[in-house]
């Protein structure tokens, strides 16, 4: 597992110069915008509810004494709930929306690396890989969200938070790098074998995911760049992957 996800995360090595290689930068304009818009929206929306969600967890306190304490610490953890999930709806919207401009991208790069695309290749219109992406992202959503609320509450736990931390993280960094890693299955597994082809290369989705995660820690310059280098080293991993299966078919 852990040489997957690190063989996730040197896929970003040279990303950039693959891009300005292949000249794929006017492919990410639409998808950048889309990624702008969506982090504003979810960050004032976040910024908003953070206060209302610390004051309704401090009134489970009926005491009188500690209550500003109380309050103040269900303040803080309102603002780390709603991040938490605002970081998980802003992946999920991105990801579903830009499907239809990172196709090009994906198959660009497959048409680089294989000199042309695989014999399987499926073709599928803008709106079918809209709703693919959207489909995709709406049933990793519920998946996550089911997975993430309960850790959240470990955040009342001292000690454990710190390791629940680390696994909303890696969660996170999964889903993240299953959207990214589908613009590429898209044209070769129908719906559920790319669930089952992200599923058995779990280590590889969320290496791509940790860079992914990582770079919407960059302020502004995060939510520009985030797009444009984890589809392009998904992209390239992915590729590699799919070979390596083909391969095994063939003998």
């Amino acid at each position: 597992m852990i040489q997957n996800i690190l063989s996730g995360i040197k896929a970003y090595t040279g990303a950039f110069s693959l891009i300005s290689k292949l000249k794929l930068w006017k492919y990410f304009a639409i998808p950048i915008l889309i990624s702008v818009l969506t982090a504003t929206i979810v960050g004032f929306t976040a910024y908003g509810l953070s206060d209302n969600i610390g004051v309704f967890l401090a009134k489970i306190w009926i005491w009188d004494w500690g209550k500003e304490t109380i309050t103040t610490i269900t303040s803080f953890i309102g603002g780390i709930f709603v991040l938490v999930i605002g970081l998980i709806l802003y992946k999920h919207i991105i990801l579903a929306l830009s499907a239809p401009f990172m196709s090009p991208v994906s198959e660009k790069i497959e048409i680089h690396f294989n000199g042309k695309l695989n014999h399987n290749h499926r073709k599928t219109s803008f709106q079918e890989q809209l709703w693919r992406a959207i489909r995709i992202n709406f049933r990793n959503l519920g998946k996550e969200l089911l997975i993430t609320l309960p850790i959240l509450l470990l955040k009342f736990i001292p000690v454990v938070n710190i390791f629940s931390t680390v696994l909303l993280f890696l969660i996170q960094s999964y889903y993240a790098g299953f959207g990214n890693m589908d613009y590429t299955l898209e044209r070769h597994l129908d719906y559920k074998e790319s669930i089952n082809f992200v599923g058995n290369n779990k280590g590889v989705s969320i290496g791509n995911g940790i860079v992914f995660m990582l770079c919407l820690l960059i302020p502004v310059v995060g939510i520009i760049i985030v797009l444009p280098l984890s589809v392009t080293a998904a992209s390239v991993k992915t590729v590699a992957l799919l070979n390596k299966q083909n391969e095994r078919t063939v003998f």
